[in-house]
């Protein structure tokens, strides 16, 4: 990767930034085309309604997705206990819940590691929109290089190149150049790793981009007819009207005619009445935007009355569209922990990462009761990690053994006391 290649990619990725990741972007924070469109005429009503579905369908989405953080557990004591440690240490719960966010507002996110100043593993996530990864063109793509760069208060562009060994610095300042040769990452492998929604790359909503600005449109234009009916205009037959009058009709929404009309009629001027059209419309783009992105509408006041298998079946697209990211995840929560403990600097050995499983847990209502009764039924059929792991109040199955452990422990001691003492 020369000077020359490096330049041409971050082209092509600037580009990227302004043809699809703003719009992306702009649509979560609630910025849609309307409000740029032309203003109309001083005298007309001109709301711009902002209805963020966007948004609405990604937190929902992501809180159904990975509300529950994910459960990461090892059937080897020591990986276990150094997976627990990594992920406190560089709050993974809460990055995982930013990763899943990101997938879902632009189709992908990255994850980027390294060495801290505390000599241990660092993660970052980085948004698509602050860098991007090269793949080769063979039969399983692999990555070969990852880039990364920002702009400096004086708009001087600053990044980082790294491949499979070294990490290099580059900037723009005088022009495009390596600040430096280079330095080992100590990684086996390009140390990133590019989180999915899916294998298309698309946005959780990016289908449903058009019904949710012709939403928008539709209800803004029903509150410009709100408005009108209210400031309607009032028309007076019997009396003229001289040219400086206009500004004045127009301003006080009152029509004057020829005072030689043998008949005077006063009373306001009416629009055609399309409330009813406006409505079917409002309403059924209302549905096919819940429909194409399989996220029901889960304040409707029909959906909180379900419970049980009904609201499982409501939930259903949603959480088949959860699974495929899930499997998504998984593949790249594997490159994670592989790369992870490929570096020297730590002492797990690096194909430990095949022992590693991910429990997801889809975040329905919990009925309690009902999974501690499926837990004990598990009694004696699954391994203790499974039964545990059918409960949601139990959120790290390896910390709850140790406390059964003790807990265990405590209770042999309590009897031994009084075995001791009754003697």
């Amino acid at each position: 990767m020369d000077i020359k290649h490096l330049n041409k990619y971050i082209a092509k990725h600037q580009q990227l930034n302004k043809s699809r990741y703003k719009k992306l972007k702009d649509g979560y924070e609630g910025v849609y085309p309307i409000m740029s469109y032309q203003d109309k005429p001083q005298y007309k009503p001109d709301n711009r309604i902002i209805v963020n579905f966007a948004k609405y369908i990604v937190d929902t989405f992501n809180g159904f997705f990975i509300g529950i953080p994910i459960k990461v557990s090892s059937t080897d004591e020591e990986v276990a206990i150094y997976i627990n440690e990594l992920d406190k240490r560089n709050h993974q719960d809460d990055n995982n819940a930013e990763i899943s966010k990101n997938c879902s507002i632009y189709g992908k996110c990255y994850e980027m590691y390294f060495i801290n100043e505390e000599a241990k593993v660092g993660i970052k996530y980085i948004e698509p929109t602050k860098g991007f990864i090269v793949y080769d063109d063979s039969v399983v793509p692999e990555p070969r290089y990852f880039v990364t760069y920002y702009y400096d208060s004086n708009g001087t562009m600053h990044g980082y190149l790294s491949n499979d060994y070294y990490v290099y610095e580059f900037s723009n300042k005088s022009g495009m150049h390596f600040v430096d040769d280079g330095s080992l990452h100590g990684f086996d492998g390009v140390p990133v790793t590019e989180y999915v929604e899916n294998a298309e790359r698309m946005s959780a909503f990016e289908s449903t981009w058009s019904m949710i600005n012709a939403y928008n449109k539709a209800i803004s234009e029903k509150a410009n007819d709100v408005d009108y009916f209210a400031d309607a205009y009032l028309k007076i037959i019997g009396a003229k009207v001289d040219k400086d009058g206009i500004i004045h009709i127009r301003n006080n929404r009152i029509i004057n005619f020829d005072e030689e009309s043998n008949t005077v009629d006063v009373g306001f001027l009416e629009k055609p009445n399309a409330d009813g059209s406006q409505e079917n419309l409002i309403n059924r783009l209302e549905r096919l935007i819940f429909q194409m992105s399989m996220t029901p509408n889960i304040n409707d006041e029909n959906f909180g009355t379900s419970s049980g298998i009904a609201l499982k079946y409501k939930l259903l697209s949603m959480s088949n569209l959860a699974k495929t990211k899930e499997r998504k995840f998984t593949g790249a929560l594997d490159r994670r922990y592989k790369l992870i403990f490929s570096n020297p600097i730590n002492t797990i050995h690096e194909d430990k990462w095949v022992d590693i499983t991910y429990k997801f847990s889809q975040n329905y209502p919990a009925n309690v009761l009902e999974e501690t009764q499926i837990a004990r039924n598990l009694e004696g059929i699954v391994s203790k990690d499974t039964q545990l792991s059918s409960l949601s109040i139990v959120e790290d199955v390896q910390e709850e053994k140790e406390k059964i452990k003790l807990e265990d422990e405590v209770s042999k001691e309590s009897i031994v006391d009084k075995r001791m003492f009754n003697q």
